[in-house]
């Protein structure tokens, strides 16, 4: 039986893994994080693969706090690169397959049309450089991985801009939300249901693979969205991201072809109002 290490076990995406898993019984599953693997240690890394025959590895750690990092440059490198790195590294020398998530933060977020695989990368932030650096530290000591860019990702684990949104709009009577960044909310077990057909697929492709849900909005529409799906009566208006300070730039732009990974996985990708619905679903239940 294949065995899969899913890192970052604890994070949103990594527990719409284990949920997402349920449905893959044919494999045999390790869901670990920092508490039971720390992968910026590499002994500890190699000697837990050896141990428990690990044949693929789902990579969801990450540090992801985009303004802390500019100060926390160190730590933000180790996670995002030097682990990775680790994970090349070892899964080459055991003749493993890795799946890792990186990011829209690799681009500056300047274009019009959406980004493919191939555009050159270009990223302005401490985050974005240091998912880059994964990236290529993978590709250069791994020819087994698979590397997904994604964006705006959510989820009803942890926290993310649909709980936020939901929880200001019960406490609040109006908020301001940028409406000139652009992209595409992601839910999280979209994601997972994509890893898990990469994994589960006969002809693995290595390479970069760009995956979000469809559709395109702002931050405002998204949040309007939410709040719609929440039944929650709230104003919320439009402003410009000049009118809202950030320590660090955030991406006008943020729209990825699927394209690639379609066509590779035969991947169907849902509408990203269709799952924000399910996801407002769950968390209304909780």
């Amino acid at each position: 039986m294949t065995t899969i290490l899913i890192t970052g076990s604890h994070g949103q995406l990594g527990n719409e893994m284990q949920q997402t898993a349920k449905r893959f019984p044919q494999f045999n599953y390790l869901y670990t994080d920092i508490e039971e693997l720390d992968i910026c240690d590499k002994a500890a890394l190699d000697a837990f693969v050896k141990a428990n025959a690990v044949n693929v590895i789902v990579n969801c750690a990450a540090y992801t706090a985009v303004d802390k990092a500019e100060d926390d440059v160190e730590l933000c490198y180790k996670i995002n690169a030097d682990a990775v790195r680790n994970i090349g590294e070892i899964a080459a020398e055991n003749n493993l397959k890795v799946v890792h998530v990186s990011t829209d933060y690799v681009f500056d977020g300047t274009n019009h049309i959406p980004y493919t695989e191939d555009q050159p990368v270009c990223p302005a932030t401490v985050y974005g450089k240091s998912k880059l650096a994964g990236e290529q530290a993978l590709l250069k000591t791994c020819k087994q991985a698979v590397i997904l860019r994604t964006a705006w990702l959510y989820s009803s684990f942890g926290n993310n801009f649909v709980k936020t949104m939901m929880k200001l709009g019960t406490e609040r009577d109006s908020l301001n939300v940028i409406f000139d960044q652009i992209g595409t909310p992601t839910y999280a077990a979209d994601l997972a249901e994509a890893i898990m057909r990469i994994v589960s697929c006969r002809n693995f492709i290595p390479g970069i693979y760009h995956f979000s849900d469809e559709g395109v909005c702002s931050w405002y529409d998204f949040t309007k969205s939410i709040h719609r799906l929440a039944g929650i009566t709230c104003d919320v208006h439009p402003i410009e991201t000049k009118d809202y300070p950030a320590r660090t730039p955030r991406p006008h732009y943020s729209v990825l072809n699927k394209a690639k990974i379609k066509s590779t996985y035969s991947i169907v990708i849902p509408h990203w109002e269709e799952s924000l619905e399910k996801c407002i679903k769950i968390l209304s239940k909780k």
